[in-house]
């Protein structure tokens, strides 16, 4: 199942910001050529009380009393934005539901992003934690989630949500030293949740043989051990070779395999519950050719991928799954 929602369009930041419209229209464009664009459904807003599980009052009434503002200096407000950033989280929280009640995989096709949203803070082209919602609107339910974020910046406002919370393990791969500046190796959470937050920081060059070591040497075997009833992926497409934002090099082919491998996890061992969220991701053929992929996979079919170059075939990203490895060997068994 797809959630999308045509309003997800008129959420303009400013007339040339990166995060644009045309990102979700090319995702549209590229399922409606490969006959992929079916079985979409709309979802109804979040409420006041899905987003107060994750952000505090007082930023919420701030952010919705903003008027015309800035949370940061690319994070534009307008009247209008409080409103879709409800419509955004609530897609991702019915695409959770859904995939949790019928056992089968969903992406949330949305804008704004969320995870650099924590839960008093706005930043990074996020407003509400979309993930972060749904994540907690399963553990009020008494769920175990994983959310694996694969965006090429760290998920700074998940990690400070869930932070000591040992119902919720949050696992991110990322590119270290670029915004927002968080997620070495070394941050394992707090409190109760100490363990439960896992960063691979990755260099800029790392790609495909890099991620999938990360994969099967961190993200499968600790998802194994968690045992979760839920995985939801925060899915950007900014880790992709021609992203003008970062410096690392998955392909194409690359991040369908990375979200197969996760899907295959949630088939394993928990029912199949799979959630997709998408996040960032800023050059339009990469980003419509990958979700493309990624939703033909979970369908049992395949894409015409164009952008193939592997640049990391020799897994230039070793030293930082050797320090995520070192840094977790107290909470998890692994390799």
């Amino acid at each position: 199942m797809l959630v999308y929602d045509p309003r997800f369009l008129d959420h303009v930041a400013s007339p040339f910001h990166v995060e644009r419209p045309d990102r979700l229209r090319s995702i549209v464009s590229h399922l409606e050529e490969a006959g992929l664009f079916a079985d979409v459904e709309r979802a109804p807003p979040a409420t006041a009380a899905d987003v107060k599980r994750v952000h505090r009052e007082t930023y919420l009434e701030y952010f919705q009393n903003l008027g015309e503002g800035l949370l940061d200096p690319e994070t534009v407000v307008h009247p209008g934005t409080f409103d879709l950033a409800l419509l955004a989280a609530g897609a991702v929280l019915h695409g959770t539901k859904a995939a949790v009640r019928d056992g089968r995989a969903t992406v949330a096709l949305v804008r704004p992003p969320g995870h650099h949203a924590g839960p008093d803070y706005g930043g990074g082209f996020c407003y509400l934690n979309n993930v972060a919602i749904a994540a907690a609107d399963q553990a009020a339910g008494g769920r175990r989630v994983a959310i694996l974020d694969y965006d090429a910046h760290h998920g700074n406002g998940t990690r400070d949500i869930f932070a000591d919370s040992a119902s919720v393990l949050y696992l991110s791969t990322h590119q270290y030293g670029i915004f927002p500046g968080t997620g070495p190796a070394e941050d394992v959470g707090t409190g109760e949740g100490r363990g439960f937050t896992v960063n691979v920081p990755f260099s800029a060059g790392c790609g495909d043989a890099s991620y999938f070591a990360a994969h099967d040497r961190i993200v499968q075997p600790i998802v194994e051990q968690f045992r979760p009833d839920v995985i939801l992926v925060s899915l950007g497409i900014d880790a992709h070779y021609r992203d003008p934002l970062t410096s690392l090099v998955l392909s194409s082919p690359g991040y369908v395999e990375l979200v197969t491998r996760s899907a295959a996890l949630a088939n394993r061992l928990c029912g199949n519950r799979f959630a997709v969220a998408l996040e960032g991701g800023y050059h339009l053929d990469a980003l419509g050719e990958v979700i493309a992929g990624v939703v033909a996979r979970l369908r049992g079919r395949s894409t015409r991928l164009g952008l193939t170059e592997v640049l990391d075939d020799t897994g230039r990203g070793a030293p930082a799954i050797e320090a995520a490895i070192r840094t977790h060997r107290s909470f998890w068994n692994l390799r």
